[in-house]
């Protein structure tokens, strides 16, 4: 089989120094990534192994970092993933002494209303870090004035209008960017070829050319399914091959971070330099949906008399608060939380005990934002702005998690 990059001299002669540094380190300071990338390309270690010339039995071995493979193996694996063999097994520096630049720089791409400002604010705090936005991007008009608003400076509009030349240098990049379809046509022209058109796209061309120190990108849970699993599979072979990061992702649910909305969410991290993140938080302080509810609700959230009558012919609560939710299929049932907020649901699909709607601050709440959230548009527009949001103390652990293991 003819080599591609992987193969290379530089490549090899990388490896080689890493296991010899490996050999003198602590047992697991080498880090093998062949069972998460394999599982991205869904592949069968039946499969990988026939394709790189060694037992399935090794290449559990090899993927539960019970043994370092020699060169040649490794770039036989890594020939058969179509990545590169750096990025397969990372070295991790276990005595890291963190430096932040002062500021830390930032870029905040389809900003939205500005979660991921909140967020990185609560991150920030946590560490002890001051931050700084130097660019932001919405088109939505909504958006931009509720942001401007909350954060003092308008967001730039159409990203796909943006020179990424001109763009300030950053050292962190964050995105939560619509999911589209990318070309069949592959990584063989690279990403521009694979992903021109979509969304994702700018995110790349303004990666490439900033090189921020790590990113942080938000997305659907669908993602991962999404064209047949082929848009993740793009995204992260993007990131790792093309733009040269390691890539680590996760789904998330904002439920488990203290938040009463279950929010399920793909989460994907990015550094220049190799990490290892761990996925697994715990949370000890959680809000209920009573802390999130108002006291004194308008009467105009209230549903009619009908819809309610409806609701509760069709469904009695064991609990009180709760959230009842209607599916499309028309089934109702209810919870102590509230089911994913959606932009585009009906105004009815989630009902405050069977009665009323939720106000525009209380989906705030559900989604992290503080009461001091300054609401500058309708109420359509806001509980759309909720909706699109991200979970703000999800992402905020992430980031605390993090930017201690790439700085």
């Amino acid at each position: 089989m003819k080599s591609k990059n992987i193969l290379d001299k530089f490549a090899k002669a990388k490896y080689n120094k890493m296991c010899n540094t490996v050999r003198k380190m602590e047992k697991n300071a080498m880090v093998s990534k062949v069972r998460e990338i394999r599982k991205e390309k869904q592949m069968t270690q039946d499969y990988l192994a026939s394709v790189s010339g060694i037992s399935r039995k090794y290449l559990s071995m090899i993927e539960a970092n019970k043994v370092t493979p020699s060169v040649d193996i490794a770039v036989r694996i890594a020939e058969g993933l179509s990545v590169n063999v750096e990025k397969l097994f990372l070295k991790i520096d276990n005595e890291r002494v963190n430096v932040y630049p002062n500021p830390v720089k930032f870029a905040d791409l389809f900003c939205g209303i500005g979660g991921f400002r909140y967020a990185s604010s609560q991150a920030f705090k946590s560490l002890g870090i001051n931050g700084e936005c130097v660019f932001s991007s919405d088109i939505d008009k909504y958006a931009q004035e509720s942001y401007e608003a909350n954060f003092g400076k308008r967001p730039v509009g159409d990203i796909t209008k943006v020179d990424e030349k001109k763009i300030p240098d950053i050292d962190l990049l964050y995105a939560g960017f619509p999911c589209q379809a990318f070309s069949i046509c592959g990584l063989q022209k690279g990403f521009e070829d694979a992903t021109r058109g979509t969304l994702f796209f700018d995110i790349a061309r303004i990666i490439k050319e900033k090189k921020p120190k790590a990113f942080v990108l938000e997305n659907v849970k669908n993602l991962a399914s999404h064209d047949g699993g082929k848009t993740l599979a793009t995204i992260l072979s993007v990131l790792r091959d093309e733009l040269g990061y390691y890539v680590d992702y996760h789904l998330l649910n904002a439920l488990d971070f203290g938040l009463p909305q279950k929010r399920e969410r793909i989460i994907i991290v990015g550094a220049l330099e190799p990490f290892e993140m761990d996925w697994n938080f715990s949370i000890d302080k959680k809000k209920s949906l009573e802390d999130i509810l108002e006291k004194t609700v308008d009467k105009k959230h209230y549903a009619s008399k009908e819809i309610v009558k409806k609701r509760k012919a069709k469904h009695t609560a064991k609990i009180k608060p709760a959230i009842w939710h209607e599916n499309k299929s028309g089934n109702v049932s209810s919870y102590p939380y509230s089911c994913a907020l959606r932009a585009g649901a009906s105004y009815n699909y989630l009902l405050v005990d069977g009665e009323r709607r939720l106000t525009p601050r209380e989906m705030l709440r559900l989604q992290g934002f503080p009461d001091e959230f300054k609401m500058v548009v309708s109420d359509t527009q806001t509980r759309k702005q909720a909706g699109n949001a991200i979970p703000v103390d999800m992402v905020a652990k992430v980031i605390e998690r993090f930017l201690p293991l790439i700085f």
